[in-house]
């Protein structure tokens, strides 16, 4: 090692090796380490604190988020939520189905209107007959007997008018020669007068009795079928109706007892049918005349016989509520038959369709028949309605709600007026559906 002039040793190096500087002198590089390891130190120290700031600040806004997040889902679990839809207003025409009873146009009961026994007959049920066409014939031998008794009388009348008038004749000459007094021809007079009286009467007599031996032939009141027959040969019949036996055949097929007939026969016109029918008074506004129908009747429950609407009794009926209607239907054909049950459709317009909510939505309690409704601050009102015709998933409300009212499906039983809920809308045509079930 050399040195220099004033002392510091110099560092010799050969060729081809790097110069090394002057370390300094290890006593004065000691408190330049120590004072920066003292400053990162520090730093490191910072450093720390701030993060343990930032995670203490973090932890704190989580516990805080979360403490908010859950007090307000546990206020949501508080306030019970419900299904809710809204009224769907019917399609604006009624289809009526009503239940009608099928009755001839006409139908008569012929009665004797002479005391006597059955002759013959000459029809038998399901025979259509013309009008004035003989039924039946009825002998008669009493009222023939006093026909003749009452002729008898006629002439024996007769015979003393004729003797009262030469009587009074011979009386007013007698009185042109003073032979009688005036009293005397007026008396004769008088007495012609009362055997006028007397012919009259037996007149007026035997034209009655002649008049009632004309009921022995039983004839058709007008044109028709015959749809009972309830006498035989040799029944006695007195004149207002009843026979004497069990004779005869009525349209059912079965004999009537003994003396309880009130009829011969019963004559039907069926080439027109009326239909009645006991009408709501609900559609008794929309029911006129003039409404077309269809009508499937027992008989025939395949065919859909058209009918037209053609009187009503322009009356409800206080006991039943309804308005009795007639339907006409032509039967020209003869396939129908009276007597029987039919159903009556109708299609009527209604100017105020009623509306249609779920049938689930229904609250059974004393009050009545009620729904529940959510009101604008999401509480709920409940309602008491008026139900109409059930369409299985939908029933009909004519009254208590409005088509922009949210009514709540499946009603809780603790439902109840002021109660704070949570809104679900749904369609109305799934609220009616049962719910699926897993499997």
């Amino acid at each position: 090692m050399a040195t220099t002039n004033n002392g510091s040793p110099v560092t010799l190096r050969t060729p081809g090796q790097r110069s090394v500087p002057p370390r300094a002198p290890i006593a004065s590089r000691q408190p330049e380490q120590r004072d920066k390891r003292r400053s990162h130190t520090w730093l490191y120290l910072i450093l720390f604190l701030i993060v343990l700031a930032c995670i203490f600040a973090f932890v704190t806004l989580r516990k805080s988020s979360d403490s908010a997040a859950l007090k307000k889902q546990t206020q949501e679990m508080s306030v019970p939520t419900v299904l809710v839809v809204h009224p769907e207003v019917g399609s604006g025409e009624v289809h009526l189905t009503l239940p009608g009873a099928v009755q001839a146009y006409m139908e008569s009961s012929v009665y004797a209107q002479i005391s006597g026994y059955i002759k013959s007959w000459h029809v038998d049920i399901g025979a259509p007959v013309k009008q004035g066409e003989l039924l039946a014939e009825i002998e008669a031998p009493v009222v023939e007997q006093n026909l003749q008794q009452v002729q008898a009388n006629l002439g024996q009348a007769q015979a003393n008018l004729a003797l009262a008038k030469t009587t009074a004749a011979r009386y007013g000459s007698l009185l042109a020669t003073h032979a009688v007094a005036q009293q005397d021809v007026d008396n004769q007079n008088a007495n012609v007068q009362v055997m006028e009286a007397n012919v009259a009467a037996a007149q007026a007599g035997v034209s009655s009795i002649q008049h009632a031996l004309a009921f022995k032939q039983v004839v058709a009141p007008f044109a028709g079928v015959v749809t009972a027959r309830r006498v035989d040969v040799g029944d006695l019949v007195t004149s207002g109706g009843g026979t004497s036996s069990a004779g005869g055949t009525s349209v059912a097929g079965t004999t009537p007892a003994s003396g309880g007939s009130t009829e011969l026969f019963r004559v039907s016109q069926t080439g027109t049918l009326r239909v009645y029918v006991t009408v709501p008074e609900r559609y008794s506004t929309e029911v006129v005349p003039g409404v077309k129908a269809t009508i499937n009747m027992a008989s025939n429950p395949n065919d859909n016989v058209p009918g037209t609407l053609v009187r009503t009794s322009e009356a409800i009926d206080p006991s039943s509520l309804t308005l009795l209607a007639e339907v006409d239907v032509d039967n020209r054909s003869g396939k129908l038959l009276p007597g029987g049950y039919a159903q009556v459709h109708f299609d009527v317009p209604e100017e105020n369709p009623p509306l249609l909510i779920p049938g689930n939505s229904l609250i059974f309690r004393a009050q009545g028949t009620q729904v529940g409704v959510v009101g604008p601050d999401n509480k709920v009102i409940v309602k008491d309605i008026k139900v109409g015709r059930d369409f299985g998933t939908k029933l009909e409300v004519l009254d208590g709600i409005s088509k922009d009212d949210e009514v709540i499906v499946n009603p809780s039983d603790s439902l109840s007026n002021g109660l704070q809920v949570q809104v679900k809308q749904q369609d109305i045509e799934k609220a009616g559906q049962p719910p699926k079930t897993q499997g």
